[in-house]
């Protein structure tokens, strides 16, 4: 995590964050730009996870 909005989160926090966004994972279109850049980041890396699952089966 490089970017320099993350730098406030500890880890607990950030945790947090990405578990959120895993249970509550919406397609990209249907995401609020205004959500924290952890839970956007996390949604992506769910996005490659089941673009891999889709080539896989």
């Amino acid at each position: 995590m490089g970017s320099a909005l993350l730098i406030d989160v500890d880890f607990i926090e950030e945790l947090r964050l990405r578990r959120w966004a895993r249970e509550n994972y919406v397609p990209a279109d249907e995401r609020d730009r205004a959500w924290h850049p952890i839970i956007l980041e996390e949604m992506r890396h769910k996005d490659g996870e089941v673009s891999e699952a889709v080539l896989v089966s």
